[in-house]
């Protein structure tokens, strides 16, 4: 049984979430658990269908000449997309990520990740299969808000 309820981050399709105060400055580097570069490395041999559709989207500095890194090690955990231009995280969330506590888990690495001044966007896997035109103008929205903010 799922409580999605109790998460309305999750209802509508994307959770947006940034940090109190701003922007960071760009030339900061993030720490990374490096354990975690075997891992990451294997998860970019290995995507999802809804994965690999929204990185032939964003490679190639396609939206705003913004480079995207896919599965990249961040803090203590490896994101699915990262633009360290804009300071950007794109999730993209399986069915698992309906449930309970994959929920709770989301929420609050979520808000680690926006504590460091980082903007997350999340997506279902569902959204990119289907609307992959919405979720890619999605991030180029929050992409140009975050380059161009004055």
């Amino acid at each position: 049984m799922s409580n999605a309820n109790q998460f309305p981050l999750f209802e509508g399709g994307c959770a947006l979430i940034s940090a109190q105060g701003g922007f960071m400055p760009r030339n900061i580097t993030l720490d990374y658990n490096r354990s975690f570069k075997d891992i990451s490395r294997k998860l970019r041999n290995n995507m999802t269908e809804p994965e690999m559709l929204l990185w032939s989207r964003l490679r190639k500095k396609q939206i705003l000449g913004v480079q995207f890194l896919r599965q990249k090690p961040l803090f203590n955990f490896i994101v699915d997309f990262y633009a360290h231009q804009c300071r950007l995280v794109v999730e993209c969330d399986g069915a698992q990520h309906f449930e309970y506590e994959h929920q709770k888990n989301d929420i609050e690495r979520d808000a680690i990740l926006s504590s460091q001044g980082l903007f997350v966007l999340r997506f279902t896997n569902i959204e990119i299969l289907n609307s992959l035109n919405d979720v890619v103008q999605n991030i180029w929205d929050v992409c140009s808000l975050r380059l161009f903010k004055a």
